[in-house]
Formats: C-alpha cells, sequence, structure tokens
C-alpha cells in the first residue's frame, strides 16, 4: 500500500502531465473592442477601455486560471497606419506579439466593413487563428451572419474558426474561452495562481488616469495624453499629465480645475480607501514625435 506522500506526489505528476498553459494574443484593428474582449474573458479589469482608437499603448498580459489550464492573455495596441514614431512604436508592439504565440485570436468590428487593415493584420496572423466577430449587440442578425461570411472569405485564414460575440454583454464570450483554452498545448504554469496581471501598480493607476481624460476630453486631445506615475509614497500617489502644447492644458485642467476634480474623483474610487491622487499637467512640446520621451514613458 503507497504511503500518502507517494500517492500526492502522483496526483501532482498526473496534474503536471496534462496541464495546458500557454500565451493568447487578440490583435485587430484601433477600436474593435480588443481590449473589452481581454478585460471580458477574465471577468476583471487588466486594460483601460474608451471609444477613443488606441487606447491601448502597451502590451498588457491578463493571467486567465482555470481548472487544469492557465492562458496568459495578451492584450495589444491596434495596428494601423502610423502617423508619429509614437504610432510606429505601438505598431511595432502589437506585432512582435504575433511570434513565439500558443493562440491567436483577430477581432473584427460587426458593424464595419472588412477592408485593407483587417486584411494586413490577418496576413500576419497564423491560418489556424481564432476570428471574432465582436459587437454583435450593435447589428442586426443578417449584418452579423454577412460580416461571419465575408470574414471567412476575404481574410484568407482557411484553417480559422469564427465567433459572434459581444464583448460588451459577453454573448459568446465563454464558447470563445472554451475553444481558445481547447488549443493550448500541455505546458507549465507561467504565474503563481491567482494573478490578475503582470502589470506594476503604478503603471495601472496612470492607465485609470488616462482612461477617464479620453473619456472627459476625448473629442479635444485623445492621442495628445500621456500619462506617468512620478512619485508614489504610500496613500500619496503623484501622476503627471503630458499634454503636447500649451494651449492643450486648460482643456485637460477645465474651468477652476473641474476636469481634473472629476478625473481624480472617479479613479479613487477604484482605488484602496485613503489614497491621496496628486494630478499635474505638465507640457512636452510634441512628445510624440520625440524618441526620448516615447522611451521615457515605456512605449
Amino acid at each position: 500500500m503507497s504511503a500518502p506522500d507517494d500517492r500526492e506526489a502522483a496526483e501532482r505528476s498526473r496534474d503536471e502531465d496534462s496541464f495546458r498553459s500557454g500565451f493568447v494574443t487578440v490583435v485587430g484593428r484601433p477600436n474593435v473592442g480588443k481590449s473589452t474582449l481581454v478585460n471580458r474573458m477574465l471577468n476583471a479589469k487588466v486594460s483601460i477601455t474608451a471609444r477613443t482608437p488606441n487606447t491601448t499603448r502597451h502590451r498588457v498580459h491578463g493571467i486567465l486560471d482555470g481548472p487544469g489550464y492557465q492562458a496568459v492573455l495578451v492584450d495589444t495596441p491596434g495596428i494601423h497606419r502610423p502617423k508619429t514614431p509614437l504610432g510606429a512604436r505601438l505598431n511595432e508592439e502589437a506585432k512582435s506579439s504575433l511570434s513565439d504565440v500558443d493562440v491567436c485570436v483577430l477581432v473584427v468590428d460587426a458593424t464595419a466593413p472588412i477592408g485593407p487593415g483587417d486584411r494586413y493584420i490577418a496576413e500576419r496572423c497564423p491560418d489556424d487563428s481564432v476570428v471574432v466577430v465582436n459587437k454583435i449587440d450593435l447589428a442586426q442578425r443578417q449584418q452579423t451572419l454577412a460580416q461571419l461570411e465575408r470574414a471567412s472569405v476575404e481574410l484568407g485564414l482557411a484553417g480559422a474558426e469564427y465567433f459572434p460575440v459581444s464583448a460588451r454583454t459577453g454573448a459568446g464570450v465563454g464558447e470563445v474561452v472554451s475553444f481558445v483554452v481547447a488549443r493550448l498545448p500541455i505546458g507549465p504554469r507561467y504565474f503563481e495562481e491567482g494573478t490578475v496581471s503582470d502589470v506594476p501598480e503604478a503603471f495601472f493607476v496612470a492607465e485609470l488616469v488616462r482612461e477617464q481624460l479620453l473619456r472627459t476630453v476625448r473629442e479635444e486631445l485623445p492621442h495628445s495624453i500621456a500619462c506617468q506615475v512620478t512619485e508614489w509614497e504610500w496613500p500619496y500617489i503623484r501622476c503627471e499629465i503630458l499634454v503636447e502644447r500649451p494651449s492643450q492644458l486648460p482643456i485637460v485642467v477645465g474651468k477652476h480645475g473641474s476636469v481634473l476634480k472629476s478625473v481624480g474623483e472617479v479613479v479613487r474610487r477604484s482605488l484602496p480607501a485613503g489614497t491621496y491622487l496628486d494630478l499635474h499637467v505638465k507640457v512636452e512640446r510634441d512628445w510624440q514625435r520625440r524618441t526620448e520621451l516615447i522611451d521615457r514613458l515605456g512605449y
């Protein structure tokens, strides 16, 4: 009769032999709902979302744990035609995520035509990618069916599987998760169980600030805003907001500081009680075109 320790060791060995893990990259054009999909798959917020294209500027890892598996979801910037050095850097970040990936999820918009941008990205995806037609909550049923048909023909991914999904409501997301998990290879656990993201706290706070600014002043200067935490001495957090021109500063500050006050109040709700969030606006002329600033901001 085996000793208890021997039985436990044998069970652990069997579990390791059948454990599935891998990296799942989510790619697509700007504003197709990649970050919303990643957050929905995780049932947690690891990426900021807004209606502004190119809201995501960093590759973000979200860790999805389940019985016998761990999927590392990689949210990427939207691949687009760059107009600045920052845009080119974001494209490089997204394209590099397609190398050495276990599963590729290509997201397209159910309410927009399949265009050159979608086809450009599809050409760089594995033939057996998972294609998610997102925003079906905004599309008529016939429109969704037509988009699924167009995607299967125009994207040129002969081995792909197609899923109609609403990342906003969650419709169809469970089916995507189940399919992706079944595609994961046998492998190790990459992150400690219970880890939701590998994003540092300071980075996430800066992203929360940028998210609220995008939602508040998105019509005026969405691409001109960058945020970084410059001091962290709990409970004090200082976050700098960078704009490109002096004329943009009053837009971000608001009349009598109204915009900063509103943004600070919303962000603090996501932080531990007692947090002192100190927001400062700073002009860095044409920062999107200055590689030394792009480097310093971590893009």
